[in-house]
């Protein structure tokens, strides 16, 4: 990672907002791995494996509080915010704490750069935002150029907060980028840092001998990428903060892998691994309150951001479901 620091011969600091969490844990882990000084700052402790390079510093706060971000981010040279509220979407709809969560903290964040502002260069922002804040997906791959139209709470939210970041840009007070994330899944060794989506929650139902469901013909498509990969993303974004400042950027594996077949998948990894029987696959009509992008595929084109960083996905989709997988059967098994 390149150091933006008037010394270099001290390395960068890197706080991490939200590090206890899914993506957190990973992105922590990652650059746990630099020779960096890493600044891991959540509600909970964070986990951070030992021996590695970065000299790290292990923080608790509430940052929704002003006073608290400020002091998260002192002195930092980048900022990976990583922060959302822990309800998820479902709870952006009915819960108006997670506004304050998922918005204000990036508003505290850009108040706080706005009048700490120094002679340094401006810090570097990398913003964890969503592709699902386009609203209703073309049915082509989508590629960061789409108007943004969305269409849950959670999505308007990561959008307002992903416009402060760019207006705080063009003023000069940060370098901001937004890395629109696809469907992450996988899994991280930290309390506290289980993953909530679909494939994970596919696989404990499998676990458990429950069928797997889907609310459609199986066809829908998302794009996955595992959660070291897109960790690994906001590593390569702190190379490059130049060329992505100002713009968002979407990360993706470009394959879009219809759900039938991934819980297929699903099913027989589980059933290989517990020696039972596959647990079928099933459709089942939708609840009513199903949101209308839950029946319209995704295919993300994340060429642009491939093409400023060198990234890829470099975890192929079996492995990453086989890793899961194992990694779930042993915690289900405790």
């Amino acid at each position: 990672m390149t150091s933006q620091r008037p010394d270099p011969g001290e390395p960068p600091v890197v706080a991490v907002l939200g590090a206890s969490g899914f993506v957190g844990s990973a992105v922590t882990a990652a650059l746990a791995r630099l020779p960096v000084r890493l600044r891991a700052v959540a509600r909970r402790p964070s986990q951070v494996p030992s021996g590695e390079p970065a000299r790290t510093d292990v923080r608790t706060a509430d940052l929704t509080r002003a006073g608290a971000v400020a002091e998260a981010v002192a002195g930092a040279d980048a900022v990976i915010h990583l922060v959302t509220h822990s309800g998820g979407w479902r709870a952006a709809e009915s819960d108006p704490a997670s506004r304050a969560v998922n918005v204000g903290v990036m508003e505290n964040l850009c108040e706080v750069l706005r009048r700490d502002r120094g002679e340094s260069p401006a810090p570097l922002i990398v913003y964890a935002g969503a592709a699902s804040q386009i609203g209703l997906p073309p049915e082509r791959p989508i590629d960061g150029s789409e108007p943004d139209h969305p269409g849950t709470a959670y999505d308007h939210h990561k959008l307002a907060a992903e416009r402060l970041l760019k207006e705080a840009t063009a003023a000069g007070v940060v370098r901001g980028a937004s890395l629109r994330l696809p469907t992450v899944f996988g899994h991280v060794a930290a309390p506290g840092g289980a993953d909530r989506g679909v494939v994970a929650f596919m696989i404990r139902r499998a676990l458990a001998g429950e069928p797997l469901t889907l609310w459609h013909d199986g066809t829908v498509k998302r794009d996955l990428v595992h959660v070291d990969d897109v960790a690994q993303a906001f590593v390569a974004a702190l190379d490059h903060p130049d060329p992505l400042a100002g713009g968002h950027w979407l990360l993706g594996a470009g394959r879009g892998d219809p759900l039938g077949d991934v819980c297929r998948t699903v099913s027989e990894l589980v059933a290989a691994r517990l020696g039972k029987p596959p647990v079928p696959v099933v459709s089942v009509a939708p609840p009513e309150s199903a949101p209308a992008t839950d029946f319209r595929s995704v295919t993300i084109d994340s060429s642009s951001f491939r093409s400023v960083t060198g990234w890829r996905p470099r975890i192929p989709l079996r492995v990453a479901l086989e890793r899961t997988v194992a990694a779930l059967a042993e915690a289900h098994a405790m």
